[in-house]
């Protein structure tokens, strides 16, 4: 059962505190930070469904995929308070450091990860994949220092994308930053024609409507995509 977000791109505490009362679903999936929106939800909200999730004897799962370009991490928030969290699966993958394909992730409490052990097949991560990944870890500054280069580039293209007349973008604490534009279809045919791809989503969802999800990349490749949606628009 899913529930939609408000029209500002947030949670609506009140409609999932409403839903998990009813449906008392087995597992409650927040990802943190949204895709596409980029959003890092309200932290009282979070801690508040948390508790009424636990209350009915639910898990959590809490998809920090796009992590590594956030302020925060719910993890900080399950080791300041682990009792609270017993519940609370936070997930990470490697695909943010270039390893997507070794479709390698990894998440928390040891009596939680014991019970998922059970269900997973096995030889399911090959040798190969795992050396991958241990490489990745051990270069962990390398990928950090770049997504504190992607941190700040995003600030400079949230800037201007909102200078641009007509566009209207959304604050963003992952990779991509999600804009509403006049014309969500004429501006993605106009970008893919100047040799620019980025992602239409206006119709994944009502709330989306006129919005293209805008991957942040080098401060060239920004302006390169800076100028062909103005000229798309």
């Amino acid at each position: 059962h899913g529930v939609p977000l408000t029209a500002e791109f947030e949670l609506d505490e009140a409609a999932m505190l409403a839903a998990i009362g009813q449906h008392r679903p087995a597992i409650l999936y927040l990802a943190y930070p949204n895709n596409p929106t980029g959003t890092l939800w309200d932290a009282g909200t979070i801690t508040r469904l948390i508790a009424a999730q636990g209350r009915q004897g639910g898990l959590v799962v809490m998809d920090e995929a796009y992590q590594p370009f956030a302020a925060h991490s719910w993890i900080e928030v399950v080791r300041a308070d682990p009792a609270a969290h017993r519940h609370v699966l936070v997930m990470r993958t490697l695909s943010k450091f270039g390893l997507a394909g070794v479709r390698i992730g990894y998440l928390g409490e040891a009596a939680l990860v014991a019970e998922i052990d059970k269900l997973r097949p096995p030889y399911n991560v090959s040798v190969l994949n795992a050396e991958c990944a241990l490489f990745a870890l051990e270069h962990a500054d390398v990928f950090a220092a770049q997504a504190a280069d992607i941190r700040a580039q995003r600030a400079q293209l949230l800037a201007a994308l909102a200078a641009l007349p007509g566009v209207t973008p959304h604050p963003s604490q992952a990779n991509m930053i999600l804009a509403r534009v006049p014309d969500a279809a004429r501006a993605f045919a106009g970008m893919r024609a100047r040799g620019v791809l980025i992602k239409n989503v206006s119709t994944m969802h009502p709330l989306l409507a006129n919005c293209l999800r805008l991957t942040v990349g080098t401060a060239d490749e920004n302006a390169q995509m800076l100028a062909a949606l103005q000229a798309s628009l």
